[in-house]
């Protein structure tokens, strides 16, 4: 086995490895709403969002992965150690935030641990505009799309059922929360897994093992099988922050929040924009919780929330360059 093959094995394993994390960091997404009405237990709510998360694999394309492989960086200014150094830096700041409880994006540590190594490589002539132009917008986009999306359908659904009694609109929604919350898990698979896979058909592509940059079907049900995996795990800490500091919930308010948040990434999948799907869940959790009354959302977590999204691009980028400076320092050559 040459070494070229061994290193590529290393990078897809650390790639892997992240996704692994980013199910474990995000299965809070995929289950806090659907465990904080009592829906599911927190074991069964795992095992429901990472079968979904899994099966996306079968169904919505790469577009996401398209653009994360070759919209966002200049691909011939990737090297393995830009790779290694981005996923590191990726990987360090999920598991920090993690700690503290603090529900930010992974695709967001992902895109900066990427871009800060390729700067540290190259310089900001690497980043190509374009493809940030609609992350970065859909940064703000996402989460107000949710929470507009939450508030409109808890209306609805308010105004539709005033009629009949809290106790039977519980039982009906209890039952509509396991669809809600497959379609979420399920776009939180499509998108979420697809940013993974265009880091490995990049490495793949850099190495010289693809002639063109495509996504083959192996990395697709590798990046899939990686994050259901990681949401098997549960991210317990963050599940208590999305589930009922933000916010208290009921079965209503879960489908509500569950359905806004499927909708908005599963449209912005479609048009390959990697969004964070833990922006967009949190959105639509403040939402419809803001239709009780604004005093019904605890609005100190959500600003915490807020300050953690706006750093994880920047730290990330940070913390890639430190692990990218480190890796020349001892390999020189790579």
């Amino acid at each position: 086995m040459s070494a070229t093959l061994l290193i590529v094995i290393a990078i897809i394993l650390v790639a892997l490895t992240f996704d692994f994390i980013n199910g474990f960091h995000d299965a809070a997404n995929s289950i806090a709403t659907v465990v904080s009405t009592r829906v599911l237990s927190p074991r069964t709510a795992v095992v429901w969002a990472a079968f979904f998360n899994f099966v996306a694999a079968f169904t919505f394309g790469t577009a996401v992965a398209k653009t994360m492989g070759t919209g966002m960086i200049r691909l011939q200014d990737v090297t393995q150690s830009v790779i290694v150094a981005g996923l590191l830096g990726a990987i360090a700041w999920d598991l920090f935030t993690w700690y503290f409880g603090l529900p930010v994006s992974s695709s967001h540590a992902l895109i900066g641990g990427y871009a800060g190594a390729a700067i540290a490589r190259a310089g900001f002539g690497v980043i190509i505009p374009r493809g940030w132009t609609k992350t970065l917008a859909f940064i703000v986009l996402a989460p107000t799309l949710g929470l507009i999306l939450g508030f409109l359908l808890m209306l609805a659904v308010s105004w539709i059922f005033y009629q009949y009694p809290p106790r039977k609109i519980d039982v009906w929604f209890r039952r509509l929360q396991l669809c809600s919350a497959a379609s979420y898990s399920f776009a939180h698979g499509t998108n979420d897994a697809q940013k993974t896979m265009g880091i490995i058909a990049g490495t793949l592509f850099t190495a010289g093992y693809l002639t063109k940059f495509a996504i083959p079907f192996w990395v697709v049900l590798l990046a899939h099988a990686a994050i259901a995996l990681g949401t098997l795990t549960g991210g317990w800490r963050i599940v208590h922050t999305m589930g009922s500091k933000i916010t208290k919930l009921r079965p209503v308010g879960g489908f509500s929040a569950e359905t806004a948040g499927a909708v908005t990434i599963l449209t912005a999948a479609h048009f390959g924009i990697p969004v964070s799907t833990t922006h967009t869940i949190t959105g639509a959790i403040v939402g419809v919780g803001s239709l009780q009354r604004l005093s019904a959302v605890r609005w100190g977590v959500a600003a915490r929330i807020v300050w953690a999204w706006v750093l994880t691009i920047p730290a990330s980028a940070a913390v890639a360059v430190l692990f990218f400076w480190l890796i020349r320092l001892l390999y020189p050559n790579a």
